[in-house]
């Protein structure tokens, strides 16, 4: 099953790509989890957003691809305990469909990119750095993989 992760943001900070290739790497093949980075849009100090997350979103669409399950990481998506989200992660390996996540801007999506997600997620009550993400996604992903595998890497 492939897995892509799209991300607003190109220059995160040495620990997060050190640690979301980490994680990606854990995964193995069973997971391929590929990163996709986009340009954020353009911010000035004082004016609205609006033009840069519209931006962010056109770029964002054109990313996806046809027939994905399309997951956005969004603060007020629906959120699942660890157990809950390795079934889930099982249920759409066993349904063979290729997996999307999407991190947003710093201003969140575009109406657009909402209205074309599956399922809005969210990772955590508190709200994160959006670099922080990619890092809490891939272990995320590695937990639920190794819930599915009996390995011993999770502990209830």
């Amino acid at each position: 099953m492939r897995v892509r992760l799209i991300a607003v943001g190109t220059r995160p900070p040495t620990w997060v790509s050190q640690g979301y290739e980490e994680y990606a790497r854990r995964l193995g093949p069973q997971l391929k989890l590929t990163l996709v980075q986009i340009e954020p849009g353009r911010r000035s100090a004082g004016q609205d957003p609006h033009r840069a997350i519209e931006t962010e979103g056109r770029k964002i669409l054109a990313a996806l691809q046809d027939g994905e399950f399309v997951v956005a990481l969004d603060e007020h998506g629906r959120q699942m305990p660890t157990r809950p989200f390795a079934d889930w992660l099982a249920a759409r390996m066993h349904a063979g469909q290729d997996l999307t996540f999407l991190i947003g801007g710093p201003d969140g999506f575009a109406p657009e990119v909402r209205a074309r997600a599956d399922l809005l997620l969210s990772l955590s009550a508190l709200t994160l750095p959006h670099a922080l993400v990619r890092v809490v996604l891939a272990e995320q992903l590695y937990r639920a993989l190794s819930i599915l595998a009996h390995h011993p890497y999770h502990r209830d």
